[in-house]
């Protein structure tokens, strides 16, 4: 087991399916490493098959933080993680390991990465106005909305992004100052040497994962697993928990809104969608490009 550099944190990066996971293993089983998960949706608890959490051996033999932390109904803010991976990075460091963050949640990595607005903080009651809005109009007509008042946030925010979308109404709503005008003034951010891997396969084998790995979760009782978050009455479908791909779909073909053909294609167009999103942002970072998972190739760089 090699010593890892001092001072050093590996982003170690790709789009969902792209292979993240079993290659921040291979590189952890030749470095003294700390895993740290960087998935806004590894958070939540029994919410095991839909997100393709790594299993219960996986995480017994390479234990990962920040996945179960949550139950689905907690919120957990971009500030909360930036929080909890500062505290991770600096136990890993105290303890000579190689804190590598594996995931591909954006605004995770930019939030630890870059430090963070001010902003106001949500309440549930302006919570639940939104959610409202976003029944009522639809996440194209808010994303209009919020063209009229923060045009520079509109071009950042994906059209599809409901949850960063009704966050920026909400900003403006409590503080009436523009999510842009906020974000001018940033706090926090990394004071150490960052590394970054890019894992990017071919866009149609990406798609191909992503089929195969949605069939997969059916077999091994995706269905199941959100009947029982529905039975949950603190549970509902606007809740961001519930926002995570598939689940949603899955909710809506529970209540008899689509039929299963439906739910399974539009849970599979939605994971590319995601697929598309993640690729969009990473091809604006610089690091290690690999098209396959290369630990020697990953290991002289982060030996660089």
């Amino acid at each position: 087991m090699q010593n890892p550099p001092s001072n050093t944190v590996l982003f170690l990066m790709g789009p969902t399916a792209s292979g993240k996971t079993e290659l921040a293993i291979k590189i952890s089983q030749q470095l003294n490493a700390r895993l740290i998960s960087v998935d806004s949706a590894l958070i939540y608890q029994n919410m095991d098959i839909g997100t393709a959490k790594p299993d219960k051996k996986t995480l017994i033999d390479y234990p990962h933080q920040l996945i179960d932390i949550c139950k689905p109904g907690d919120g957990y803010s971009a500030f909360d993680f930036a929080r909890d991976a500062t505290e991770q990075i600096n136990l890993a460091f105290a303890n000579h390991q190689l804190p590598i963050l594996v995931g591909g949640t954006s605004f995770y990595f930019s939030a630890l990465e870059n430090g963070l607005s001010d902003l106001p903080e949500s309440s549930p009651e302006s919570r639940q106005k939104y959610n409202q809005l976003l029944k009522q109009k639809g996440c194209e007509s808010l994303h209009q909305d919020l063209e009229k008042i923060d045009s520079t946030a509109a071009k950042r925010i994906h059209p599809n992004d409901s949850q960063r979308i009704t966050r920026a109404l909400e900003v403006f709503d409590i503080s009436g100052q523009t999510l842009t005008q906020l974000q001018g003034n940033k706090q926090g951010g990394l004071n150490c040497k960052i590394k970054k891997i890019i894992l990017m396969p071919d866009r149609s084998l990406l798609h191909q994962r992503i089929e195969a790995r949605f069939h997969l979760m059916l077999e091994q009782g995706f269905i199941a697993e959100v009947e029982a978050l529905k039975a949950d009455k603190n549970l509902h479908e606007d809740l961001p928990s519930m926002r995570c791909v598939g689940y949603r779909q899955a909710w809506q073909f529970l209540n008899h809104e689509i039929d299963e053909p439906a739910m399974i294609e539009k849970s599979i167009i939605a994971t590319r969608q995601l697929c598309k999103r993640q690729s969009t942002w990473l091809r604006g970072e610089t690091g290690l490009r690999l098209e396959t998972a290369d630990v020697e190739r990953c290991l002289e760089f982060i030996n660089l």
